[in-house]
């Protein structure tokens, strides 16, 4: 179903990536672009279970827009895993402004379609999807 803010659909194989990320844990993280050919939000990288948090953080474009999803893991004081799944909006600075106005008017309906989302990022610069913002924003 498209968006009604911006007419962008989101692609089936989103929901199913982003299921085998919540579900069965074998992804760290998915990025995810729009395509404006086709008027979709499609899968553009999944990050292997193995992959870390720089991998993710890397793989976003410096002057492209994004949605990404990573599942964040950590063992608390007490010795305790816990886990918590992140949506970042990626819109850079250096982004063309029809192409943030697009992912802006796209994102609360693609974050809907992402049930089990516990924390989300609005970035603009690397600096604001670092290490240290996730372990502060789980807090």
């Amino acid at each position: 179903m498209a968006n009604s803010a911006s007419g962008i659909a989101v692609s089936d194989e989103c929901k199913l990536r982003f299921l085998e990320l919540k579900a069965k844990r074998n992804h760290r993280y998915l990025v995810f672009k729009i395509d404006e050919s086709v008027q979709q939000v499609v899968v553009e990288k999944v990050g292997g279970q193995t992959e870390t948090h720089d991998d993710f953080a890397n793989s976003m474009p410096p002057s492209e827009c994004r949605y990404a999803v990573f599942d964040y893991d950590w063992t608390t004081d007490e010795n305790v895993q816990k886990s918590r799944i992140f949506f970042v909006a990626w819109s850079p600075e250096t982004a063309r402004v029809r192409s943030k106005m697009l992912y802006a008017s796209s994102k609360d309906r693609f974050r809907r379609e992402l049930d089990g989302v516990q924390v989300e990022l609005q970035a603009t610069d690397p600096s604001e999807m670092s290490l240290d913002t996730f372990i502060g924003r789980i807090h």
